[in-house]
């Protein structure tokens, strides 16, 4: 390398044009292909199809009738589906595109099976270049929205890279378009703007702070009336391995209990254990957003590694940790019941 000239980091393999109108004539004829998005990848269907939503469920192996999210390019996109008022113009003028989705009351006449049947509908406008390509080819070719959970089986750690998609979906995996690893690793914020006040069904990397600060106004909590989402079901996020939340006081007499027993854990804490070789210590980042962004690729390689249990280190109990803490305690819930 000459003097002062700069290595430059090689660049993720990205879909190619042809392998997005590929993608594009896939998902017009009602079958199903996995993209990319800045937070997770997400395994896509036109969302006027019944048969390509049919497939979403089929192959994720998801509950009937539970929501899924409409990805659009842009506002004049979101306008088909769904009344723009002025907090969602608020919002989507601010955070789109992004990982941001609104819940909006849905249009009369436009298709519902997506929508689990509900009257509302969530749509975001996703940032990652490649789900921005695919999106404006779909449109183009007559779409009008792709709806897209996280490409996984349901209930299981979201996927935040090409292999992982392929790990979980196996001979199921449909076409998938390379995007590199997601940039902020948790699925989007949630607000829900259906009942005439603006709540936080699901936090994400746009805090409820600066949605707030977007509206001047305090956000509302769920209750139970609110339209059914996304990611907000109790147990979620699960690995096949047990996993505990530990706050940190607590953390070495919980990790002595399990040696105790014989068991061979993983700890995934702020500070090294130092427990010897039946602990695998997987260190914990301080930032909230590095954190999140390694947390799906984290749980899945400890899952792999034939442990007893993960303990966790609880993260700090502060506004900018919600969606880590959000994510770790639904994967708290289901974990090591499959």
């Amino acid at each position: 390398m000459n003097v002062g000239q700069r290595s430059v980091a090689p660049q993720p393999p990205e879909a190619s044009a042809d392998q997005i109108m590929e993608a594009v004539r896939r998902l017009r004829a009602g079958a199903v292909v996995a993209f990319p998005t800045e937070t997770v990848y997400g395994l896509g269907a036109d969302a006027e199809s019944d048969a390509g939503i049919a497939a979403i469920y089929r192959i994720k192996r998801r509950p009937a009738g539970h929501p899924l999210i409409v990805h659009v390019p842009d506002r004049a996109g979101a306008q088909y589906w769904a009344e723009i008022g002025p907090r969602a113009a608020a919002l989507i003028e601010a955070f789109w595109p992004g990982p941001l989705t609104l819940v909006l009351t849905r249009r009369p006449g436009v298709a519902s099976l997506a929508c689990g049947k509900e009257s509302t509908v969530g749509l975001r406008c996703p940032s990652h270049p490649v789900a921005r390509r695919l999106l404006a080819a779909f449109v183009a070719a007559g779409g009008h929205g792709i709806a897209a959970p996280s490409a996984n089986l349901f209930g299981r750690v979201s996927p935040t890279s090409v292999g992982h998609v392929f790990d979980d979906l196996g001979a199921e995996t449909p076409l998938v378009l390379e995007g590199g690893d997601s940039e902020h690793g948790v699925e989007s914020t949630i607000v829900d703007l259906s009942r005439g006040f603006p709540a936080m069904l699901r936090p994400g990397s746009i805090s409820a702070a600066q949605i707030e600060a977007v509206l001047q106004e305090p956000l509302e909590a769920p209750g139970a009336a609110g339209p059914r989402v996304a990611g907000a079901l109790a147990a979620h996020y699960a690995t096949a391995t047990a996993l505990e939340l530990v706050a940190p006081p607590s953390l070495a007499e919980r990790l002595a209990q399990c040696l105790q027993r014989g068991e061979r854990i993983a700890v995934w804490s702020r500070g090294d254990p130092d427990a010897g070789a039946a602990v695998l210590w997987e260190p914990a980042p301080a930032d909230p957003v590095a954190y999140a962004r390694r947390l799906y690729a984290t749980l899945r390689r400890l899952d792999g590694q034939g442990l007893a249990r993960i303990l966790v280190e609880e993260p700090p109990a502060e506004p900018q940790w919600a969606a880590v803490r959000d994510r770790l305690g639904r994967a708290q819930v289901g974990a090591g019941t499959r």
